[in-house]
């Protein structure tokens, strides 16, 4: 990548660690449904799901458009579609043998609808706490019970979405439990479908409700949603960018916009090819926010900008130049600075800083097979 302003190396090798990981938490039993979803979570979902195949049994996305990517690249897999469709999409989704996510018997019945004398195959999604979609909990087995009697409608699996399995262990306990239970009464109204509910966090925190199969996302990308168990997986993606230019600056000289940040004595500064239209967030600014260069931290200073960014590397050897290796978040020479650091600077999480990367970001795909 010695030509590029900016990329992301993508670890290939840590994924399958990470996706072995999970099936060292939650055992030989249950399947695994990789969520590849916003673009394999910033990191390239086609060739996340190339390389996730072997280890997985189906693949969550979020949308049609990202279902037909991901059946290109692993075309021998099922795709969830984990977001409600649209009503244009529906008859597409069919056809092409999708199986989207239903919240209740209306919705079930356009796609029994769309797919005319053949069977469409549907996820039926219940809502135990998170409020977003899915048939409520108290109503699910009527649901079912009409679902299950329309004539071409097969439903594959049903689920449920923890909501706080990251941040509230007694109520996710509590929710499991009683998802084991309703879990059960749905098996005698349909028999063939398989169930889940595990996320990330769950899947290491609670295996034992692993049931049919489970549902990580960030996990597969090295990040744990819960810091006891970031020790079992390694992240696997790495975002730099390259100095552009070095300056010297003298006391009372501002750094970027609002002149947020003014030098208090001479300082040496490195202006970044990177910015918010990057991905790197300009909420990060003036928050503590650290980049690596030559394997140590540097402060970034003043406002982050659209296009640039600016560091102190005063504390570094004065050859520091233009063209040198930064990293934005990721490893370099011994030092790492986590997504989750950056999250925290910025006052969001890691999903949000993965998923955030701009079209100017390219990707180098390491060690694939």
């Amino acid at each position: 990548m010695s030509t590029h302003r900016l990329w992301a190396e993508i670890d290939h090798a840590a994924l399958r660690h990470n996706a072995k990981a999970v099936r060292d938490a939650i055992g030989d039993k249950a399947g695994i449904i990789a969520v590849v979803k916003a673009d394999g979570y910033g990191h390239g979902g086609p060739e996340v799901a190339a390389t996730l195949a072997p280890f997985v049994e189906q693949f969550g996305v979020a949308t049609l458009e990202e279902a037909r990517a991901v059946r290109a690249a692993v075309p021998e897999r099922d795709i969830l579609i984990l977001s409600p469709c649209i009503p244009t999409e529906r008859a597409a989704v069919v056809a092409e043998g999708f199986i989207p996510v239903v919240s209740g018997a209306d919705e079930a019945s356009e796609y029994a609808k769309a797919a005319g004398e053949k069977h469409a195959r549907v996820h039926l999604s219940v809502d135990t706490g998170m409020g977003r979609i899915g048939v409520w909990q108290d109503d699910a087995p009527a649901v079912a019970r009409d679902i299950a009697g329309m004539r071409n409608i097969l439903v594959e699996s049903v689920s449920t979405h923890l909501p706080v399995a990251d941040s509230d262990a007694a109520f996710t306990a509590d929710e499991l439990r009683s998802w084991a239970g309703l879990a059960e009464r749905l098996r005698e109204i349909l028999p063939g479908a398989k169930f889940h509910a595990l996320n990330s966090a769950a899947s290491f925190k609670w295996p034992g409700f692993a049931a049919d199969r489970v549902r990580p996302g960030l996990a597969l990308y090295g990040i744990s949603p819960l810091p006891e168990f970031q020790g079992r997986l390694r992240p696997a993606m790495a975002l730099k960018t390259r100095v552009t230019l070095v300056r010297e600056i003298g006391a009372g000289r501002s750094v970027s916009y609002g002149r947020d940040f003014v030098a208090l004595g001479p300082m040496r500064v490195a202006t970044l090819a990177a910015g918010y239209a990057d991905g790197y967030p300009r909420q990060a600014s003036g928050r503590g926010a650290q980049v690596l260069v030559r394997g140590r931290r540097c402060p970034v200073l003043g406002r982050i900008t659209m296009d640039q960014l600016v560091a102190d590397v005063s504390p570094l050897p004065a050859d520091v130049a233009s063209g040198e290796e930064v990293v934005l978040f990721g490893a370099q020479d011994g030092s790492a600075i986590s997504a989750n650091e950056v999250a925290g600077w910025a006052g969001t999480i890691s999903w949000d800083i993965l998923t955030r990367l701009g079209r100017r970001v390219r990707k180098a795909h390491l060690d694939r097979r």
